[in-house]
Order: structure tokens, then sequence, then C-alpha cells
């Protein structure tokens, strides 16, 4: 069904709709109860389509029970805000949880009629949506108070006030994203987390204006958090990002790629202080050296954790030995651009614990030193499932071949290119391959 089509349903009148198939046997058969539990299972889509089918078939597939959990992203393009007030209306309390990722259409008077309407909604995601403003958190905070997933990433308009607004009416928020809503500040932090304690998940990227003392606000009153992403949040330094550390002990995943004040301290704090850590990301930090990430490993060993590291460019083989050491349930491990690595590190986190039954994903692209021996001596990773080696020009062909024999199931992303032909003989016109001529 094309988005236009989905358009038009909520406004179509029953007579040009309808056929008259109602007497049709699986409606005499069947109790309401059961045809609708059967409705529960389809997509938008086919929702959709039988709501045309009959009168009959159009009650049970827009009954607001079918419609508690609903993405409209594949029409992105074409959902204008009366067809969200119109969903809305039709769901009311029955609607749990409405994605409207990139829906550019769709504004704050559209949403406060949804806030009116669906006031049991749990998880909200307004990803993309430009046209909203602090009108729309404010309609949030004042008739959902069961709101517990929010994504506003994107929403550039959004402010301090609307951080605010969500702190007095959502206290039950967990999870929320304001990626690139570089307005933010310390003090919309503040406010948030002051009055949202259950806080899970917290996605910052790209708020650029966020210094220490936002994190010093998070780390004090947010014991819960598990997901912090800070990426590109260029101000924060060591002091902010340890205060993090010591509040907030069930830390699993933390991002602070981009953040290129931190040193070693932060991986010494989180080392000492959040033991469940499985996922680190730390691309372009070039502050971080072996001396750290040796620290950070050592923790590793107490968890059964999966874990997934992205390494920074500065370390070398010695981190790798203390990853191969101290870090037996590792399952992803990125080294893009990790320049100083050789095969020598490869060979050591070949013949670690994690590599056997563990590691399902290393990343080695641009990684010059990494040569056709490194590929021997990850064979024996039986678990391996995807190995990135774009830009890795000491790689071969007849390397990933061998692999390949024992490892026949692995996903191998490499790029070799096109040899150059030769110039014509006796023509003044040069010869591309196809590969320059594209570009």
């Amino acid at each position: 069904m094309a988005p236009e089509e989905v358009n038009t349903l909520f406004f179509i009148s029953s007579s040009q709709m309808f056929s008259n198939s109602d007497e049709a046997v699986i409606n005499k058969k069947l109790p309401k109860e059961l045809l609708l539990r059967i409705f529960s299972f389809l997509d938008v889509v086919t929702l959709c389509r039988c709501a045309q089918v009959s009168r009959s078939w159009n009650v049970l597939a827009l009954d607001g029970s079918n419609w508690q959990r609903i993405d409209l992203f594949d029409f992105q393009r074409d959902i204008e805000g009366r067809v969200v007030e119109n969903i809305s209306k039709r769901c009311g309390g029955f609607l749990r949880k409405l994605s409207l990722r990139g829906c550019l259409g769709v504004g704050d008077s559209a949403l406060r009629t949804f806030s009116q309407n669906c006031r049991n909604i749990e998880l909200l995601s307004l990803n993309g949506c430009t046209k909203i403003t602090d009108s729309t958190c404010n309609s949030l905070s004042k008739f959902c108070p069961k709101l517990k997933h929010l994504d506003l990433a994107s929403c550039t308009s959004i402010t301090n006030l609307s951080l605010k607004a969500l702190s007095e009416g959502c206290p039950l928020l967990e999870q929320l994203n304001i990626s690139w809503c570089d307005q933010v500040t310390k003090d919309g932090i503040q406010a948030l987390v002051r009055c949202c304690p259950g806080l899970k998940g917290l996605f910052l990227k790209g708020c650029t204006q966020l210094e220490d003392e936002a994190l010093k606000h998070i780390g004090a009153h947010c014991p819960e958090l598990v997901t912090l992403n800070l990426q590109t949040c260029s101000q924060i330094t060591d002091e902010g990002l340890i205060t993090i550390c010591r509040g907030c002990h069930h830390l699993q995943s933390l991002c602070v790629s981009g953040c290129a004040n931190i040193t070693d301290a932060i991986l010494h704090a989180l080392g000492l202080n959040c033991p469940r850590l499985r996922i680190l990301e730390v691309a372009r930090c070039s502050q971080l050296t072996d001396v750290g990430f040796t620290t950070l490993a050592r923790v590793s060993v107490e968890t059964d954790k999966d874990t997934f590291v992205y390494v920074s460019p500065q370390i070398t083989d010695g981190t790798l030995i203390q990853l191969s050491i101290h870090c037996p349930h590792l399952q992803v491990l990125s080294l893009s651009h990790c320049e100083l690595i050789t095969d020598d590190g490869i060979r050591h986190l070949g013949s670690g614990p994690c590599a056997h039954d563990r590691l399902e994903v290393i990343e080695l692209d641009n990684c010059p030193l990494i040569t056709d021996a490194s590929l021997e001596h990850l064979k024996t990773c039986h678990s391996l499932d995807r190995i990135e080696l774009y830009d890795c020009q000491q790689i071969t062909r007849a390397g990933i071949k061998r692999l390949r024999t024992h490892l026949p199931n692995i996903k191998v992303h490499a790029y070799f290119a096109p040899v150059t032909p030769p110039p014509s003989v006796g023509g003044s016109r040069q010869r591309f391959c196809r590969c320059c001529i594209l570009l």
C-alpha cells in the first residue's frame, strides 16, 4: 500500500469503501473476539487493506485494540498531522507505542490532539520530526504521565523548557533521546534528572553546549543509568565523566567518541566503578593509551557478559594482549583506524580464551600494518561471523580465500581496487578503469 492510500483511508466515506461481502463464511463462523485476535497479528499496511474489504472487516481492522503499536516510518514523506490526529482518536487509550520517526509534516498541533487522546502512551518516537517545538513536550507533560521512552533526536527546536516540562509531568521516564538538540544546556539536564530518577538510557549525542556541570547532575541523580551517549560533546572532560563513573555503577554502555579532551583517567575510573560495562566507544579520543585500556581490561574478567569494545586509534599490540588475557567474553571488537597494531597483536587475540567460542565480529579497517598473517591467526575463531578489512592494503584475496576454507560462513568486507589498464598503444587518449570514470 502506498503512503497516500494510508492517508486516504482515515477520511474516505464508508459508502465509497465497502463491498457487500459482510455475509462471508468467516464472519459467520468465528466469534468477534477470535477475529480480533487474528487481526492483532497484522501490520499497519495489512490492517489498512483489510479495512477496505467490507463493513465488518473495517470495524475489526480499525478496532483500537489492534493499534497498540504503530510505526509509520515507511510513510514518512506523506504522513500529515491530520492522520496522526485521526489515529489518536481511533486508538485512544489502547495505544502504547507510536513511532513517527521522520514524519516531517507532523507538528505541535497534531501532537497536542494526540496527547489528549492517547494518555496511556509509553513509547513515542518523534525522531526527525523537525516541526515540533517545546509546545509538544508541554502537551506530553500535561496528558501523558505514563510515558517511559521518548525519542526527540534531531528535533532542533527543543530547548531546556522541554526537559523541565517532561520532568514535571513524566516522572516514569526511563529513556530519553535528545541527540542533536544543541540548544539544551546543563539547566535542562539538571531539571530532568532531579525529577526522573529512574532514567536508564540518556542519549545526548551532538548536544555541544553540555559541559562537565551537566554530567555532575547526571552522576548525582541517575543511579540506575545503563546507557549514556555523549558522542561529540566536545566540551566535557575527565572531571565530568569521573562523576558519572562514581555515581552510575550500573552503566553498561558508554559512548564518548569525539570527546577529545578525555584521558586514561576515564578508563581507570570505569575499571574501578563500572564492573558491568559491556560497550565502550572511544573513537577519535586520541589521548587514550595502552595504559588506560590495560586497567579497564582487567575488570572485564569479573563479568560473564558479552562485551563490545571500540578501541582508541592510539593503542598498540599491548592493549590486544591485555584484552586477550582479561576479556574471555569479548564478542565484538572494533580496531578501526588503529594504525599501530600489528599481526603480533592479532596473534595474541586469536589465541585468547574469547577467540574460540565468543568473538563474533572484529573490525580491522584502516589498519595498515595488518597482513594475511593476521587472518591465519583468526582461523581458530569458530564463532567469527564478520570481519572488516577495508583499506588494509597488505591483505590479499588469497589470504581471504584461505580464511574462508576454515570459516566458510564468515562475512568478509574488503575492497580491492581494479587495476588501471595501461594507456592505448599509439594513441594520445588515456584509458581509465571503470572506477576512475565513475569518480
